[in-house]
């Protein structure tokens, strides 16, 4: 009666395909990129590349919370629920807190990555240099975790799932 239950189940079965840590290591030398380009402000320009600085961080959270949500509004409006705003490093901003399908990650990472430098470059023109510096900075370091995902499954079927922990990320297929 058991094997019977077991071999008519209704749920689907989804097999690991990839799945790497993130490292201690990795951890470190990302959050040293911040810092690194913060001194490299204070060197080239003023002290008041300080306060641009800390200025960008809530902007760009923001306008990549506005970005994401919106493409997630416009194509799948059930899976918005899916999604919510994360302080868990170094997966920080608006993102999937459960199971994901790859498809619908990839198409809010590249419109969120690239929609976020055309707005960094419209500014730009207003914008002090160093806070220009500092917005466009602060864009890749919160997109750069999720491009290394796209870059490492960049062969892998489309119709795969993910999965963002603290401590790894997974890629399953069905």
């Amino acid at each position: 009666m058991v094997t019977e239950a077991q071999q008519n189940a209704t749920f689907y079965q989804y097999q690991l395909i990839k799945k790497w840590p993130v490292t201690r290591v990795w951890n470190w030398i990302y959050l040293l990129v911040p810092i690194v380009t913060l001194i490299i402000e204070l060197y080239y320009f003023s002290w008041s590349s300080v306060g641009f600085w800390l200025l960008s961080f809530p902007l760009v959270l923001w306008i990549q919370y506005v970005i994401s949500r919106s493409v997630l509004i416009m194509t799948v409006n059930h899976l918005r629920k899916r999604w919510k705003f994360q302080i868990q490093f170094p997966w920080i901003g608006y993102l999937p807190d459960q199971f994901m399908g790859y498809s619908t990650f990839r198409r809010v990472l590249l419109h969120t990555t690239w929609i976020g430098f055309c707005f960094a470059a419209i500014l730009w023109m207003w914008l002090p240099l160093d806070f220009s510096i500092s917005l466009v900075m602060w864009h890749i370091w919160f997109c750069l975790p999720r491009l290394i995902i796209l870059i490492r499954l960049f062969r892998k079927r489309k119709d795969g799932i993910i999965k963002l922990t603290k401590e790894e990320v997974s890629y399953y297929i069905q």
